[in-house]
């Protein structure tokens, strides 16, 4: 079936499904298996030389896998994804398929912190440098650009300040420079609220453990290959030269516009090991059949709880993309449906003890570090997400010790601000 033809809400329910099995099972089947029979000598010989698509082994490929990617690959418009086991690790295969030794990717400064010491740390020990704007602007973004760069990588809503950058400017100023357009779209919602395909990026990753899942049950990361990139441009030997691992293999003559993804999933998932079980997948998929409708009820709430916080007299200031004081409003009308997301944050009246000691004594909304399920989370960023950073990062990141980042769950929202106003009562 042709699911381009069909609309978000319809390509998130039947997108992946096997409308013809022989049980006539409505679902998914869930495939809990480790390896697969090969049907001759020769067969698993293609198998293993990437001539013949198939299962070979579950680190790479697996049929309830295969499913979630195909749906997710539709509702983004790509020309394949690539589940792996959390948004961690989708950005890890991303770079380490790119970049090499010596060379460098350029990022926005609004990052989620474990993107941060993934950037700032890992990387580095792997000699990839990682050069960070200082702000998320096209101009300053490539002002780092040099010959050694192969990326520019942005959020499409920063972590957890919810800045937009523009990103058309970023996309035209990386293919100027030969190099692809990755965008971090945890906060788009698999493409429901904002889909940066739309806007020139190459790649999309996204934390799939959030909304797309949407019920906090498991781990997830999912990578989406445009299609549109030209891996063969002389920058990415790795994609258009062959590949001693892989007996001379040249990606882009095998695998075409994919070439980037197959990348991913026969170097990345074969090398680092990092997939997702089958059930996650399954739980995945069926987190997805719900999202535009769980969506859209989280960002009604969201513009309540802002209304009722910026009026709250122990509230320093909200920030939510949706009032025209927040320096994204703009961009978030052009890049987001409803022009608004589902998260916002809040700087509290006080200092860090007084803000400790609110979220402390909240009832309904829980204290995790998590984003897009179905309960009110609230997150104090500066005593967790983004702990590990320097004073000078913080800084850069928005991040104060009196911030915090709400996302709103399924909940009426207001018995949410009931809790807010009790919680509230504990705060001097």
């Amino acid at each position: 079936m042709d699911y381009s033809k069909l609309r978000f809400s319809t390509r998130q329910i039947h997108a992946g499904l096997d409308h013809t099995p022989e049980t006539g099972a409505r679902g998914a089947a869930i495939y809990p298996t480790a390896a697969y029979r090969f049907k001759t000598c020769d067969h698993a010989a293609r198998l293993f030389e990437l001539s013949e698509a198939g299962n070979i082994y579950t680190r790479l490929q697996n049929p309830t896998n295969s499913a979630y990617e195909e749906r997710i690959a539709a509702l983004y418009g790509g020309v394949g994804a690539l589940a792996v086991a959390s948004g961690m690790s989708s950005i890890l295969i991303t770079v380490t398929a790119l970049v090499e030794k010596r060379q460098n990717i350029v990022a926005s400064p609004f990052l989620y912190g474990g993107t941060y010491n993934q950037f700032r740390h890992s990387l580095r020990k792997l000699g990839i440098d990682v050069r960070i704007a200082a702000t998320e602007s096209a101009a300053d973004i490539e002002k780092l650009i040099d010959d050694n760069t192969r990326a520019v990588y942005v959020e499409s809503m920063g972590n957890p300040t919810c800045n937009v950058p523009d990103l058309e400017p970023i996309a035209a100023v990386a293919h100027r420079h030969g190099v692809p357009f990755i965008v971090d779209n945890t906060f788009g919602a698999a493409g429901y609220l904002c889909n940066p395909f739309d806007w020139g990026a190459d790649i999309i990753v996204d934390s799939a453990t959030k909304w797309i899942n949407g019920h906090g049950t498991a781990m997830g990361g999912i990578i989406v290959d445009g299609g549109r990139f030209d891996w063969a441009n002389g920058k990415f030997l790795q994609l258009s030269t062959p590949d001693e691992s892989y007996h001379g293999l040249v990606y882009t003559d095998a695998f075409g516009p994919a070439a980037f993804i197959a990348k991913c999933r026969t170097g990345g998932l074969r090398d680092f090991g990092c997939c997702p079980s089958p059930f996650d997948s399954y739980l995945m998929m069926l987190g997805l059949e719900t999202l535009s409708l769980r969506v859209r009820h989280e960002v009604e709430s969201t513009r309540r709880l802002a209304e009722y916080l910026k009026a709250h007299p122990k509230v320093k200031k909200v920030s939510y993309v949706g009032f025209e004081d927040h320096p994204s409003h703009e961009t978030a009308k052009k890049y987001y449906r409803f022009g608004a997301s589902a998260v916002l944050n809040v700087e509290l009246k006080g200092n860090i003890d007084t803000t400790v000691r609110f979220v402390e004594a909240l009832e309904l909304a829980a204290h995790m570090t998590m984003i897009g399920d179905s309960i009110t989370v609230v997150t104090h960023p500066a005593s967790t997400t983004h702990k590990q950073l320097s004073e000078a990062d913080l800084e850069a990141a928005g991040v104060t010790p009196t911030l915090l980042r709400i996302s709103l769950g399924l909940e009426d929202v207001e018995d949410i601000i009931d809790d807010f106003e009790q919680a509230f009562s504990h705060v001097e």
